[in-house]
């Protein structure tokens, strides 16, 4: 009983400490150095300093835990056989889809392959969408017909399944911001097991010579679908496989390096130089998919000694806590809030129905008036509705 009131009333005061702190206690920004990146093809870089509000690091911070999160719950569905199929978690990888969206802006368009549930979030989706899309759920973000690797929000063209293909797609984006003179610009995103593909280097050329306004970027996450990339590439300096397009290789495990050289390579395709290319280096801490347990072609310490030295959700919160930014007990709150929030989505995504299979030929068009689809069979009759 002692014990109890012991804990009670540290917890209150605890509580009373937080709630005396007002937001005038907290430093409101504050510069970091940060890692300088490898040049190709260019003079000058990205600036090796980076400001950070108290704002923006409260934003990165909730964003790349939800992210984290959420992959969990995802690996956790999975085992249950509650997710099926194909699904390729994120988690390892937060500061490079929080950061490339700190460089630009939603009204810039984004493609990736099919590790796109972080993308997903950062550019609009909601975790319950997502998370529901994963179990097949009519109010998944694409009414549970995409999975894990086919998921679209306004300026986000998926998530998708074949591999590389994605980049030529992204150029014909870039091509149309070209086209209308909107300023807009298209980052297109590709693992290091897809830049071997031949369609990747047509795509440089092309892009190079009509100057399109797009950032190809390279999510270096060591490992591909299973071999390093010592193993599967004569080059590992993937920023310079572009050689005529200037390139940068950039930490992916830090949020701002992430950001700056993002807002660098925006400003250089908004001037109308043409496509620039990034390497960002990252790492995965799940195996490439559910399916690979990711430990027979590296070591549980080799993925410890990353998780504990590199981390990109610890290398921000040390950030802040060290510049008094923030507090603790303020972090811890955004934690379980996250945690509450992709727990009541894991429920949503449980509970709500599959779609009906009246529905399985609708949406195939945008906007198009109903029409007959035949069947399985020549009796069977579907009607497809926008």
């Amino acid at each position: 009983m002692v014990m109890i009131k012991i804990c009670f009333k540290s917890v209150m005061a605890a509580s009373l400490v937080v709630a005396s702190r007002s937001y005038a206690d907290f430093t409101p920004e504050a510069t970091f150095d940060i890692k300088k990146v490898d040049l190709h093809r260019l003079e000058e870089g990205p600036p090796l300093t980076a400001t950070l509000t108290r704002e923006e690091g409260l934003k990165y911070y909730r964003t790349m835990q939800t992210i984290r999160r959420m992959e969990l719950k995802a690996d956790q569905l999975y085992k249950q056989k509650i997710i099926r199929g194909f699904c390729h978690l994120y988690d390892g990888q937060e500061a490079c889809a929080v950061g490339i969206e700190g460089g630009i802006t939603l009204s810039d368009h984004l493609i990736t392959a099919y590790r796109a549930h972080g993308y997903t979030l950062t550019r609009g989706g909601t975790v319950r969408e997502i998370m529901a899309e994963l179990t097949g759920r009519r109010g998944g973000i694409a009414k549970g017909k995409g999975g894990s690797m086919h998921m679209y929000t306004k300026n986000f063209y998926g998530g998708n399944g074949i591999v590389g293909a994605q980049v030529p797609l992204g150029a014909g984006v870039a091509l149309a911001c070209k086209y209308l003179g909107n300023d807009q610009l298209c980052v297109s995103l590709y693992g290091d097991g897809a830049a071997n593909q031949g369609q990747i280097f047509e795509t440089y050329n092309m892009s190079s010579l009509w100057k399109l306004p797009i950032i190809f970027i390279c999510e270096n996450n060591q490992y591909a679908m299973g071999t390093s990339v010592e193993r599967s590439a004569a080059s590992t300096e993937y920023y310079k496989r572009g050689d005529y397009i200037p390139g940068i290789r950039v930490d992916g495990m830090d949020v701002l390096c992430v950001r700056e050289a993002t807002k660098f390579a925006a400003a250089h395709c908004r001037s109308g130089k043409g496509p620039i290319l990034m390497e960002l280096q990252t790492y995965r801490y799940h195996g490439h998919s559910m399916s690979d347990p990711g430990v027979s072609y590296r070591t549980r310490e080799e993925i410890q000694e990353v998780r504990s030295k590199s981390d990109p959700i610890s290398m921000l919160k040390d950030r802040m806590l060290s510049n008094n930014m923030a507090s603790i007990e303020e972090l811890k709150e955004i934690d379980i809030a996250v945690r509450k929030e992709i727990e009541d989505a894991a429920q949503f995504a449980t509970t709500d129905p599959e779609p009906p299979l009246d529905d399985l030929c609708s949406h195939i068009f945008a906007n198009d008036q109903p029409f007959e689809v035949r069947g399985a069979t020549p009796w069977t009759k579907l009607t497809s509705t926008s």
